[in-house]
C-alpha cells in the first residue's frame, strides 16, 4: 500500500466515525451526555476541525482525508451547521449543542456525509479487492493442460 493510501486510510479511521456519531442522536445522548464516557462533542470538534480535517476549509483535505469533491462540499456544510449550533451554545456544553435550533441540520448533513463517505470507502475496498485478484491471476500459470 502506498504511503498516501495509508495516510488517507488512517485519517478516515478517525473521521468517518466522528461523522457517523453526528448522524446518530440516540448515541449522542447516550455517550456525550454520560460524564463517565471518554468521548464527547469536544472530541468530535477536534477531529473535524483540527486533527483530521478542517470543516471550515475542507478543500485542502481532498486526497488526505476526503475522497471526493462531494465529500468536500458536504464537509463544508457540516462545518457551517456545527458553527451555527455553537453560536446557540453560550456555555459550550454538549447539552446546549444538542438542544440548539441548528442541531437537526447538523444531524441531517452528517447523515448525508456519512452515507457518501461509507459508500466511497466501500467502492475503494471493492477496487482494492479487484486489483488484488487481478494481480494474483497474473501470477498464476493458466495454460491449458492436455
Amino acid at each position: 500500500m502506498k504511503e498516501d493510501s495509508r495516510r488517507l486510510a488512517n485519517f478516515r479511521v478517525h473521521l468517518v466515525p466522528a461523522v457517523l456519531s453526528l448522524a446518530n442522536p440516540p448515541w449522542q445522548r447516550d455517550v456525550w451526555l454520560d460524564p463517565s464516557a471518554f468521548e464527547n462533542l469536544d472530541h468530535i470538534f477536534h477531529t473535524l476541525f483540527d486533527d483530521f480535517c478542517d470543516a471550515d476549509n475542507p478543500e485542502s483535505y481532498l486526497g488526505t482525508s476526503l475522497r471526493t469533491q462531494e465529500e468536500v462540499v458536504l464537509m463544508r456544510q457540516l462545518g457551517t451547521a456545527l458553527n451555527a449550533a455553537t453560536a446557540d451554545a453560550p456555555d459550550d456544553t454538549d447539552e446546549e449543542h444538542l438542544a440548539s435550533r441548528a442541531w437537526p441540520e447538523v444531524v441531517a448533513i452528517a447523515g448525508r456525509l456519512a452515507q457518501v463517505m461509507v459508500a466511497n470507502d466501500l467502492k475503494e475496498l471493492v477496487a482494492l479487492h479487484e486489483r488484488s485478484v487481478a494481480s494474483q491471476a497474473e501470477g498464476l500459470d493458466v495454460r491449458p493442460s492436455c
